[in-house]
């Protein structure tokens, strides 16, 4: 089962990342946290989230509901996004100095390049 779920993500993985490296979705994208970084879960993770992410990966969805997403991976609180593998948020929604990775989400809307910088940011400052 779990085979099926990731198959669609793994074969459009090349045509969903920008660079010209086709494995850069599954590569950490080396965001650092930038000195003076104002990010917070109040003024950035949780508006993230709320706008992109938790309409899989909520807590409160279940089977077909969640469109595949791994039942313990949930960003409805800051104590969900903890106990998440976070370099998995990092590899498939964010983006940073030596990659952008775009497999999540997988319909829209979808953050800005903007965005998905400042979720790596937010990821390396503040979530750790």
């Amino acid at each position: 089962m779990r085979l099926f779920v990731w198959l669609p993500f793994a074969l459009s993985a090349p045509l969903s990342c920008s660079g010209n490296d086709p494995a850069a979705a599954s590569n950490a994208t080396g965001a650092v946290c930038a000195n003076g970084s104002t990010l917070t879960y109040d003024n950035f993770g949780k508006a993230f989230m709320t706008s992109y992410c938790i309409r899989c990966h909520s807590s409160n969805l279940s089977g077909s509901a969640r469109n595949g997403a791994p039942s313990d991976h949930n960003f409805d609180s800051l104590e969900a996004i903890h106990s998440t593998e976070l370099s998995h948020i990092d590899q498939a929604a964010a983006a940073g100095p030596n990659y952008t990775n775009n497999l999540m989400p997988p319909a829209a809307p979808f953050p800005t390049l903007a965005e998905r910088k400042q979720l790596g940011e937010w990821l390396a400052c503040n979530v750790p």
